[in-house]
């Protein structure tokens, strides 16, 4: 299994105050790590600086082995790093199709190709492939989120709290896109404050408190010692 996204030694600051701190891990290609925390644990914080739109000190962030950390973020977004913020973000005024376009860089035919992969890929979008995004429900909202975000073929995918808003329905399914997302083979670090939802899908987790790795291992394991970890989320 190759190791996609490398993080050691990662730590986020403001005005003094030390938001994650020293913080590593890694992301193999085809698996789902889980990053957990309380909110203020440091979650957002830390995607922000691996996509780099946080400044941060890092010992070592790669992807296959090339070094992302001097790069801005449009040329980590090149390198393989697909981003899906918090809230969604899609551009609200623009069609569902428009909206995975403007992420895809080349000629007009391989464009299209690639919007229509990501339309087979979510068929809720693909019926609404013409529809404006703030006509979209919360879920499909989601769904073009990451669709967007895929639609550069990334290597690694960051997640920032994907069930937000979301009724249970409607993040169980985006939650099982994301599990066959990682199955496709690429590397998926989702930060969740629903703990139970993100075990159910990850292979790994990691829980921050007070922006420190406070337990890592397994997920399954962990899911299981509910008391341990629920102490570390409340």
């Amino acid at each position: 299994m190759t190791e996609m996204l490398d993080i050691a030694g990662l730590s986020v600051s403001y005005g003094g105050a030390q938001a994650v701190d020293n913080v590593s891990l890694t992301v193999p290609g085809g698996r789902v790590v889980a990053l957990l925390g309380a909110n203020g644990a440091g979650k957002s914080s830390l995607l922000r600086a691996v996509i780099g739109l946080q400044a941060a000190v890092v010992d070592r962030l790669a992807i296959d082995g090339r070094d992302l950390a001097a790069l801005p973020p449009e040329r980590r977004a090149a390198a393989g790093l697909g981003y899906v913020p918090e809230g969604r973000r899609v551009f609200a005024g623009l069609t569902v199709r428009e909206n995975i376009e403007v992420a895809i860089d080349g000629a007009a035919g391989p464009r299209a190709a690639r919007v229509a992969d990501m339309l087979a890929l979510f068929p809720d979008l693909a019926a609404k492939a013409g529809e404006r995004a703030w006509r979209l429900s919360g879920g499909q909202q989601q769904m073009l989120a990451i669709a967007r975000a895929l639609a550069r073929r990334p290597r690694a995918l960051l997640l920032d709290e994907p069930s937000l808003g979301l009724a249970p329905q409607v993040a169980a399914a985006v939650f099982s896109r994301l599990r066959g997302i990682a199955d496709d083979g690429i590397a998926v670090l989702l930060a969740e404050q629903n703990a139970a939802r993100a075990l159910a899908i990850a292979d790994e987790a990691v829980v921050l408190a007070h922006g420190r790795v406070a337990l890592s291992g397994d997920a399954k394991q962990m899911s299981a010692d509910d008391d341990a970890l629920m102490a570390l989320l409340a």
